[in-house]
Parts: structure tokens; C-alpha cells; sequence
């Protein structure tokens, strides 16, 4: 069954995906439900600025998909909970798949499912945790014409950031989006580099896989939307953005004037105008 389908939902007919992450709740981190805390209200506010999806967990996506009408987000469901993002990582680490993922997403009516393959500094064993989550949900997904997108996240040591940062280190970033490729994605969110005018290397090792940044933790409103008109230059189709759009004081504006670079090219100066108007 053709992925290709669902993949049409997800991506506007320009080929270009801007994704809110709105399933931080899943990993269990106080901090990172600052802005989420009424998330009714918060996937009403993201329906109305009109994203192209919005990204949630199993006990969540009921706030989208029981919208009434034709015109909403797709929804992306996130496959996977981990406990990794901790300044105090407790004794054991682990990154597991929720039951049954592909036929959960399918009653959700979901466009995609979305896995992490973590890359976290001595801790070999959440690697493999997340390769063999993946080599499990690839096969189903392909039956059931679900799209898989998979996160290849490459962090910092905990010690030296005090929570597992992003490294945007390119030789490390590399190698872990074209093992996503090759575990079969038909899409791909990865980190930023630390060097944005490097990026067009990482969208060249994804070959046709589509590539969606993602974004990270809370910046100013210039740098978000000059990193992100610059990631997409290089050759991004698009982004996924999550504490940078509902932990801004006006999550609605930040969509638009983000949807605005990634469909329309809008310039970064111009997004700001949009997002003080």
C-alpha cells in the first residue's frame, strides 16, 4: 500500500511541511510543558493559525481529530516515550514503542508516526533500543501505507548542558540521518547545524528523503526565523517546530509568520513585521 497517500496530507501541494510539536507531555519533564499546560486550548489556537500538522501523542490527539469539518492540520502521532531529557537522569535509560503503533494511528485517522533514533554520548544501549523500535515499525507502516518519520537526534552529555542538549556538531549529525534513511524513512526531522550554511550536506545525505528541522529549545524571535528562512534556503522542506511556537506569547502569530517562510519565502524581516503586526 502506497505511503504516498497520507504523505499528500501531510505536505502542502508546494512539496514544503511546517509540523507543531505539541507532544512534549510524553516524556514526563515539568519543563517542558511551559505553554501546553491547557492543551485544548492551545490545539484550538494552532488550528485556527492553520499549520500543515500538528504533532501529538495517543492520549492527545483526540483535541485535533475531534474537530469538526475538512480543513485541519494533519496529524502526526508520536510512536515513542523515552525519559532522556532530564538534567537528573535516573538509574536506567529507555526508549519504548507503544502497543500496537501503526494500527493506533490508523483509528487516529494520523498522516504519519513519528520515532526517535536517539545518538546520546555512552549510552549505546538507547541506540539500540530506538534501531530496534524502528526495524519494527517499519514493516507495518509499509502494510498499512503509513508514512514513517523518523528523529535522529544527536545530543550533548548530560554534564556538560545540564539536560541532553542538541549537538549540532555536522559530523555527527550525518551519519545518523543517513542511517534513518537507510532504516527506511519517508521522512525525516534531524537537528540544525551549528554552521545553517552547512545544511545543504545534510539534505544532500538524506538523497530523496525530506528532511523537516527541527527546532530545539526556546530562542528569540530573530534568531528562529533567521535560522529558519537559512535552513530552507539550503534546502529544508520545512520544519518542526514545538517550544519555539507554543511557548511564545502569541503561538498563533509565530505559525503564520513561520508558515510564511517556509510556503512563501518570506525574507526573516518580513516575518518579524508579520509577527509584530
Amino acid at each position: 500500500m502506497s505511503t504516498s497517500y497520507r504523505l499528500n496530507r501531510l505536505f502542502a501541494p508546494d512539496g514544503k511541511c511546517f509540523d507543531v510539536a505539541v507532544d512534549h507531555g510524553f516524556f514526563g519533564e515539568r519543563a517542558f510543558l511551559d505553554g501546553i499546560e491547557n492543551i485544548a486550548r492551545v490545539v484550538k489556537i494552532l488550528v485556527e493559525a492553520d499549520p500543515d500538522a500538528i504533532q501529538l501523542s495517543i492520549g492527545n490527539a483526540r483535541y485535533l481529530q475531534s474537530i469538526p469539518g475538512k480543513r485541519k492540520p494533519a496529524l502526526v502521532l508520536r510512536t515513542d516515550i523515552a525519559n532522556v531529557y532530564g538534567k537528573e537522569l535516573p538509574a536506567s535509560l529507555y526508549s519504548d514503542m507503544i502497543a500496537e503503533p501503526v494500527e493506533q494511528a490508523l483509528r487516529l485517522d494520523a498522516a504519519c508516526v513519528v520515532a526517535n533514533l536517539f545518538m546520546l554520548p555512552n549510552q549505546p544501549d538507547v541506540w539500540a533500543q530506538c534501531v530496534r523500535n524502528i526495524t519494527l515499525l517499519k514493516p507495518e507502516c509499509e502494510m498499512m501505507g503509513m508514512p514513517l518519520m523518523i528523529e535522529p537526534l544527536v545530543m550533548q552529555h548530560n554534564l556538560k548542558s545540564g539536560g541532553y542538549m542538541v549537538d549540532g556538531d555536522l559530523d555527527k549529525i550525518l551519519p545518523v540521518v543517513r542511517q534513518a534513511v537507510e532504516l527506511g524513512a519517508d521522512v525525516i526531522k534531524a537537528d540544525p547545524t551549528d554552521n545553517v550554511e552547512d545544511y545543504h550536506r545534510v539534505v544532500e545525505i538524506a538523497g530523496d528523503v525530506p528532511i523537516l528541522v527541527r527546532g530545539g529549545g526556546r530562542v528569540s524571535d530573530e534568531e528562529i526565523l533567521k535560522r529558519t528562512a537559512a535552513l530552507m534556503q539550503q534546502g529544508a522542506k520545512g520544519i518542526v517546530y514545538g517550544r519555539n511556537v507554543i511557548q511564545h506569547e502569541s503561538p498563533a502569530r509565530m505559525t503564520r509568520a513561520l508558515m510564511a517562510i517556509v510556503h512563501e519565502g518570506a525574507t526573516p524581516e518580513a516575518a518579524l513585521d508579520m509577527l509584530k503586526a
